[in-house]
């Protein structure tokens, strides 16, 4: 009996330092983290088979590029920030179809509108994920002022300004625990391991074979796609 008791107590907690994986060392400045996604509001009829499985962040110093894609005909969404080549692009790919639009520095990037006014709150709350300690914020939207959405960011990876050009540019840390609101869609994601990777400098620079569109044009392809 006592044997099954100490196993249900530990079990959990092999889970939970098991289900997420550190290979990067903390204070890296280079490097790949990988994230689960969870899909929740109004998302249409898109199947589960062509949904995005993950979100993968490459990080270089201050440049970092935002790939959220399909497995289904290499169909996504790409923001790219690199601030010495003032590079703030959004790219999206659907099958055949591939536009992009360079934003300002300071400007958010497109289909992010629904969160352009967020109150974003610090606590001191504090866990662990990844191996990364990390700070904890409560976020609320202007539309929806009594719901609480919980963020959390580690300082222990070293990215100059992490979030540039997207709804949590105020928050000093990489986002590990966070959400996106794209169109009707409600997008969350879960660090589930993050790498010490060399990234070419070449991920960085502006994409080629991409067609530039406006704001407003890029933005109704991304509610498009994601409320397919």
């Amino acid at each position: 009996m006592k044997y099954l008791l100490s196993l249900f107590i530990i079990s959990p907690l092999l889970f939970v330092s098991c289900s997420c994986n550190e290979r990067g060392g903390k204070n890296i400045s280079e490097g790949e983290i990988y994230y689960s996604i969870k899909f929740y509001g109004d998302i249409g009829s898109m199947p589960k088979e062509i949904r995005p499985k993950n979100l993968v962040v490459a990080f270089k110093d201050d440049k970092i590029i935002y790939e959220l894609i399909s497995p289904v005909g290499n169909s996504g969404i790409v923001n790219l920030t690199n601030p010495s080549k003032d590079i703030y692009d959004t790219y999206l790919s659907m099958f055949t179809i591939k536009y992009f639009y360079p934003s300002k520095p300071g400007e958010m990037h497109p289909g992010f509108e629904a969160m352009k006014d967020l109150e974003i709150k610090k606590t001191s709350k504090t866990s662990v994920i990844c191996g990364y300690n990390c700070k904890h914020a409560e976020v609320k939207l202007s539309d929806n002022p009594d719901k609480i959405y919980d963020i959390w960011y580690t300082n222990e990876i070293d990215v100059n300004n992490p979030n540039a050009s997207t709804p949590f540019h105020e928050i000093d840390g990489v986002l590990m625990s966070f959400f996106f609101i794209i169109g009707n869609s409600e997008l969350h994601f879960d660090a589930e391991s993050v790498y010490k990777k060399e990234i070419p400098d070449l991920t960085f620079e502006r994409k080629q074979k991409f067609v530039r569109v406006s704001r407003a044009d890029i933005k109704r392809f991304i509610d498009k796609m994601i409320n397919l």
